[in-house]
This record gives structure tokens, C-alpha cells and sequence, in this order.
């Protein structure tokens, strides 16, 4: 089984190859360019190295959402175009669950948090058992004070990761009454291995898709959308 992952549903811009629960290639930058200049480069640079024949793969894995509007269209788009292509079903993966699968097998509750703007945040809450995920709270975008509020309510160690957490970092430090960490540099972002990991298991369970089928998750309306239904119901 090698599965090809996408993900650019953050600052992070990731691709990564799996075969067969091993890790062939991994390609991350968080470094002041948009993806789209970097996207393809990258996912061409990293099949060069491994000397991938993209029509060997399996399926195309993509970070379907929440996240980045613009990054999310980048990544689907990215990944449908490859698996038409190539004739490649397509797994989708949740953002957030794949954000909280960096941290497979730690013996705190995981708490990914993305940074969506408004004091709200892509979140959810999970626990491994060993390398089992189970999903506490599944991804939602919820205000900072809400997914705090439930963790105190919880009790239990936390850690957190994702870009939200410079965001909130404060507010954690006042607000929060269980034990907690931040998860460190090299596991706190985005990264297209542990989404490809992630999506090894869906293809195991059988979660693909045709191409045509695959869309965002983007799981609230964009701005634009929300100043024009603000406009609309200004005029009622």
C-alpha cells in the first residue's frame, strides 16, 4: 500500500509518501510563501528524491478541512487534479484529527487547536490507546472559552498543539484549570506523514472516494459569505 498525503489546511504546507507503514518521504515548510509556490515544487522535489512513479500509488490522501479557505481549495484541488489523472481514489482526512495523530500514543488528553479567527478555533479532543485514536469531541469550530471551559470540566491532563496555540496561549495560562503542556516544534504543526499514517488506517477500513466526489470541509461559512448574509439581513 503507498498513499501519497496533502495537506495545506494551515501555514504549514506538507506532503509526505507511506508505504506499507513506513515513512519513504516527508516535505514541510512554514516559511513565508503561499502554497501555492509551494505546494507542487515540493511534492515534485520529494518525488525525485524517492524516485516515486506516481502511478504506483494507491491513493491520493488530502487534508480535507477545517483550515485555511484558500489553503484547503489549494490541497483539494492539488489532490483531485493527481487523482484524476492517475485514476486514484482519494481519502479525506479531517483536519484536526489528523493535527491531533502527531502525538500518537501520549498519555494525555490531545487538544489540537487552529486559529479561526473571532477568538474561535478548529478543535477537538482525543485519547490514544497506544496507536488507537478515539475521539473524545470531534472537529468543530468552537470560541476558546468553550473547548477550555470543557476541558476543565474534563479535569484530565491536556496537551495542546496547532497554530492556535500562540494565539491562545495567554488565555490557557488564565483560564485553565488542569494539568497541561504544549506539545514542542517538531510535532506542533500540520506535517502530510501523520495525515498519511492516518489515512493508511482509512484505506485499511475502506474510506475512499472517486475524485469527482472529494470536497472541503470547511465547516462554517467564509467571510465574504458571512458580510454578505450580514448585509442581507441588515436589508430585512
Amino acid at each position: 500500500m503507498k498513499i501519497l498525503a496533502i495537506d495545506s489546511s494551515g501555514l504549514v504546507a506538507s506532503v509526505a509518501v507511506v508505504e506499507d507503514e513506513n515513512l519513504l518521504g516527508e516535505f514541510t515548510m512554514n516559511y513565508k510563501k503561499t502554497h501555492s509556490q509551494t505546494l507542487l515544487p515540493m511534492l515534485d522535489e520529494m518525488a525525485k528524491m524517492i524516485e516515486l512513479d506516481l502511478t504506483a500509488l494507491d491513493a491520493i490522501a488530502v487534508v480535507a478541512g477545517p483550515g485555511s479557505f484558500t489553503g484547503l481549495r489549494i490541497g483539494s484541488a492539488t489532490a483531485k487534479g493527481l487523482a484524476l489523472a492517475l485514476d486514484k481514489p482519494v481519502i479525506s482526512v479531517p483536519t484536526v484529527d489528523a493535527l491531533a495523530y502527531n502525538l500518537c500514543g501520549h498519555r494525555d488528553i490531545v487538544c489540537p487547536l487552529m486559529d479561526a479567527r473571532r477568538n474561535q478555533t478548529y478543535t477537538g479532543l482525543y485519547r490514544f490507546d497506544g496507536n488507537q485514536m478515539k475521539i473524545l469531541k470531534v472537529q468543530c469550530a468552537v470560541d476558546i472559552g468553550t473547548i477550555i471551559a470543557e476541558i476543565n470540566h474534563i479535569g484530565e491532563p491536556i496537551v495542546f498543539l496547532g497554530d492556535g496555540v500562540p494565539v491562545f496561549r495567554n488565555y490557557i495560562q488564565e483560564q485553565i484549570k488542569a494539568p497541561y503542556t504544549f506539545a514542542l516544534p517538531h510535532l506542533n504543526k500540520q506535517r502530510a506523514g501523520a495525515a498519511a499514517a492516518l489515512a493508511e488506517q482509512y484505506y485499511i477500513e475502506g474510506k475512499l472516494i472517486g475524485a469527482a466526489e472529494h470536497k472541503p470541509e470547511y465547516l462554517r461559512l467564509s467571510q465574504a459569505e458571512r458580510e454578505r448574509m450580514e448585509k442581507e439581513n441588515a436589508t430585512d
